[in-house]
């Protein structure tokens, strides 16, 4: 007899493959068989007609990493299908954890409400505790830059030296033999935003990871958008290494036209004829992004950690250079605070500013003529702790982007549980939320199912699938095995969903709402999801 037996549903394993009408026998946390008319007892049998059963979905491009332990039954993920995630992208991660990033870090302790002590400092140390907390999603994890060059550097715009690029690789080693699975940068911020491409390149040699995968927030998506292109692909030359893009887009109406020459490079990069390079990427279905607002500010300000720039947004002199640079680089011209929304501060006192524009909040506080001091005043009274959200894409370029063979998706968001009153405070951080988080973290995957594939078909729904499950586990798991297809031995991770159905429902000013049409959820063999439901059963794994 086996656990559960899933009668008649239309099967998508992941290969992008046809469909096949078939029963899935589930026992021991795996699938015993995906085959058509299979006699046999179980425990548990479900009637999947008119459904459709795929492989969880796989979230490349994660931020869960400290969320999950505070708030392991991650809701806004489950329910939109995912059970898996990759976190530790845009160069921050959970660890290591030393030196100078140990203070800097305490706030993400913080916000997340992890209040015991010691706090861990290794990678090993993260994966015992997660584990603890028993996730409700599988979770594997890449290794920082950031994280790595804060411990070893700290926050200070220099160029490592032969020392410190010691130190880097073999913290980047040990992460690996603690179940990291690549690295990652995050190259706007502090303090990866101080690396050259050489260091780079030097930390993927003397780590002897090619193996492995290399992520990158690169350091421009709009006005430098195809040099930091081609930096990424001077790496994958150099190194050998696979490299991938997060979160790919071209930023800024201005920057719009050169999603043709954006293609152009990553096909003709990854063409045998060309260089055969390994060039993946990932995308959210939404034409907004979300990001810290102090990334408004010119990159020399981080310099330090956060109490140095506090001080220099403090500092009439280098509040001035501030102005001065930012209103030289037009980057703030024609209409673009109004296109700022703040997603969401650190303290009540703020509050009402969330949902609303700088443009709004601005004319509102008296500074209609000046937004930018608007901008620095929040940022000082919110201690740097304000998330915004750009919109600054187009939707043409978007559908473009999705429809690369090599594009995944991603939410770029953490996971978060709904709050009891979603319209109020809430809690803080991952465990219950507060603010306007950007609706990609309780909808993207039902948003590609049902706006950009049922909707605008803009591919099959077996390519689709392929997409979302069987690519991510070839590129990002390859050494995690039995991940990211429907087939027997494989662990059951699966979805059942209505495919005339699907769609998400969060928006933009009220994103912590549920999508429609995903009926059940296993993870693990066990189900996390009944009727659009969680059960309470948590049976993610840290892999």
């Amino acid at each position: 007899m086996i656990e559960t037996l899933i009668k008649n549903a239309e099967v998508y394993d992941g290969t992008g493959g046809d469909p096949i009408m078939a029963d899935i026998g589930i026992s021991g946390g795996m699938i015993e068989f995906v085959a058509p008319g299979v006699l046999v007892n179980a425990q548990n049998v479900i009637d999947a007609s008119g459904l459709t059963a795929c492989p969880g979905f796989i979230d490349i491009h994660g931020h869960s990493e400290f969320s999950l332990v505070a708030a392991p039954e991650a809701e806004s993920k489950l329910l939109q299908g995912i059970t898996t995630e990759v976190a530790g992208n845009c160069g921050f991660s959970a660890a290591p954890i030393f030196n100078a990033a140990v203070g800097h870090m305490e706030k993400e302790f913080i916000t997340h409400g992890i209040n015991e002590k010691p706090r861990w400092n290794t990678f090993a140390q993260y994966r015992r505790r997660l584990h603890e907390a028993r996730p409700g999603i599988n979770l594997a994890t890449l290794a920082g830059h950031g994280n790595l060059r804060a411990s070893v550097i700290g926050y200070e715009n220099r160029r490592a030296t032969g020392e410190d690029m010691a130190a880097m690789a073999e913290l980047l080693t040990r992460a690996v033999l603690d179940g990291a699975i690549g690295l990652s940068t995050g190259l706007i911020y502090s303090p990866g935003v101080y690396c050259d491409t050489d260091e780079l390149v030097a930390l993927i040699e003397r780590s002897g990871l090619r193996d492995l995968i290399y992520t990158t927030h690169m350091r421009s998506e709009g006005d430098r958008l195809i040099e930091s292109v081609a930096e990424t692909l001077e790496i994958a030359r150099r190194t050998g290494i696979a490299v991938h893009l997060s979160h790919l887009k071209t930023a800024g109406k201005h920057n719009w036209h050169k999603i043709d020459a954006l293609a152009g490079m990553l096909q003709e990069a990854r063409a045998p004829a060309g260089y055969g390079l390994r060039v993946t990427c990932d995308r959210y279905p939404y034409t907004a992004s979300q990001t810290s607002l102090d990334t408004v500010l010119p990159a020399w300000v981080y310099e330090g950690g956060d109490e140095a720039e506090l001080e220099r947004l403090k500092n009439p002199a280098t509040l001035e250079r501030i102005r001065h640079e930012i209103k030289r680089s037009g980057r703030t011209e024609d209409g673009y605070w109004g296109r700022v929304m703040v997603g969401s501060v650190g303290s009540n006192e703020n509050r009402r500013a969330e949902g609303r524009t700088i443009e709004d909040l601005a004319r509102e506080a008296g500074f209609s003529e000046t937004p930018l001091d608007y901008v620095i005043k929040l940022l000082i009274e919110e201690r740097l702790r304000v998330d915004a959200i750009f919109f600054s894409m187009s939707e043409d370029n978007l559908m473009r982007i999705l429809s690369l063979p090599f594009c995944m998706i991603g939410t770029d968001s953490t996971a978060r549980n709904f709050p009891d009153d979603p319209g109020g405070p809430g809690g803080s951080g991952g465990s219950g939320g507060h603010g306007k988080p950007h609706p990609r973290g309780f909808g993207s995957f039902p948003r590609f199912f049902g706006k950009y594939v049922r909707s605008e078909g803009l591919m099959p729904l077996k390519e689709a699938v392929r997409k979302t499950c069987g690519l991510p586990a070839e590129v990002f798991l390859k050494n995690i095995t039995k991940r990211g297809f429907l087939k027997a031995g494989y662990y059951a991770d699966l979805v059942l969903f209505n495919k005339d159905e699907i769609i998400d429902t969060a928006l933009y000013e009220a994103p912590y709402r549920a999508p429609l049409g995903i009926d059940r959820i296993f993870v693990n063999g066990r189900e996390a999801v009944r009727h659009g439901k969680l059960t309470g059963e948590r049976a993610g794994m840290v892999l």
